[in-house]
């Protein structure tokens, strides 16, 4: 049965840098009007990262600094709306899966290409999927955490490819909606993972609406809008190349270098803002945007196999003897709202989280000016 109940049509690219700024995180990007006024073209944005990338493989894209990067540059069979949080279509214009979700059918576009001028085919896209669904340990590349139970991937004609599976993978359709199945040009998915690292990065070649432009290692990475990107997902609010002229992602690993900077009007947006810091950003011209990380969560974790921790009632008194509301109040912003979410009931994972201090943060919060 069809997922998808409609097409995707000639779209184009959102400017997907506050969106993909957070990485992994799913959270909408902030309107125009939230950011003061109707979106302009041209102008190169510069970007203050706390911390390197170290890869631009996709499945190990999760790492924020690394997901910034490849989010901008690679473009997925699917497209996860932020809003409804409904699969809506991107390269795959449908797909179908069986009842037992071990075979997946998708529908391709056949308009698009890579920034090096190669298109994008079905076997192109098999190829992709098959690396990441089994991974090549002699190129030290590893398997996608989002994909499960992967068997192989078959072109079925020029616009149609299957993907089969060794047992049920109910997720395989969000998973390839995610960074970590960001889609690689032919070439680029013949490297090594020594070749995904830093000094490799202008050779990094993806569909999506930037291409990475030049690299200074460890401390600048600057990506550059594709004046012909046109195969958006349809729901994007902007239709056609990016606003933005191009990104400098610049490292600045103190806080205070950081937020400094960006006070001072010499950078446009800094992630990760310390909570004791976000009131510098109430002045005018400026804004913080936390993003939510699902899933993801600040905690105090033990280490039950010690032998004080072994009696799981000695593991609840600790539980119940934290203030968390306190710590929260105390400690962070109501950007971190105290986590509710029920522990995972699944044998030793169960002992962990019992002992984990769980705060829910929208950790990546950026100032904007």
């Amino acid at each position: 049965m069809s997922r998808l109940t409609r097409t995707a049509v000639t779209a184009a690219s959102t400017l997907a840098v506050v969106a993909l700024l957070a990485g992994c995180s799913a959270s909408p990007s902030p309107s125009a009007s939230d950011q003061g006024g109707e979106p302009v073209s041209g102008g190169t944005l510069t970007y203050l990262e706390p911390q390197t990338w170290t890869t631009l493989y996709p499945p190990s894209a999760g790492f924020y600094p690394n997901g910034g990067i490849v989010n901008n540059i690679t473009d997925r069979l699917l497209y996860q709306n932020p809003e409804t949080l409904e699969l809506e279509p991107w390269i795959a214009t449908d797909y179908t899966v069986n009842d037992d979700a071990t075979e997946y059918t998708f529908d391709l576009r056949t308009d698009v290409t890579y920034s090096d001028g190669t298109a994008l085919t079905a076997a192109n896209v098999v190829k992709n999927i098959d690396l990441y669904g089994k991974g090549d340990k002699d190129r030290a590349l590893p398997i996608s955490e989002a994909i499960n139970n992967y068997d192989r991937g078959e072109v079925v004609d020029d616009d149609t490819v299957v993907f089969r599976f060794t047992a049920p993978s109910p997720g395989f359709a969000q998973a390839v909606s995610t960074i970590n199945s960001g889609l690689l040009s032919d070439a680029t998915l013949d490297r090594t993972s020594e070749q995904f690292g830093p000094g490799n990065a202008a050779e990094i070649i993806g569909s999506g609406p930037f291409v990475i432009s030049a690299e200074q290692i460890g401390t600048q990475t600057s990506v550059t809008k594709r004046d012909d990107y046109d195969w958006a997902p349809a729901s994007a609010s902007h239709q056609g190349p990016a606003y933005l002229d191009g990104i400098d992602y610049i490292l600045a690993g103190e806080d205070s270098v950081r937020i400094g900077t960006v006070v001072a009007g010499q950078a446009d947006i800094a992630r990760n803002i310390p909570a004791p810091d976000e009131a510098q950003f109430a002045a005018g011209g400026l804004s913080l945007h936390a993003a939510a990380t699902n899933g993801v969560n600040n905690g105090l974790s033990f280490r039950f196999r010690e032998p004080r921790l072994e009696d799981v009632r000695v593991r609840k008194a600790i539980i119940a003897g934290i203030d968390r509301q306190k710590i929260v109040d105390t400690l962070f912003t109501q950007n971190y709202p105290l986590a509710t979410g029920r522990p995972r009931q699944d044998g030793t994972r169960l002992c962990r989280h019992l002992v984990v201090l769980r705060l829910r943060p929208r950790r990546g919060g950026r100032a904007a000016r």
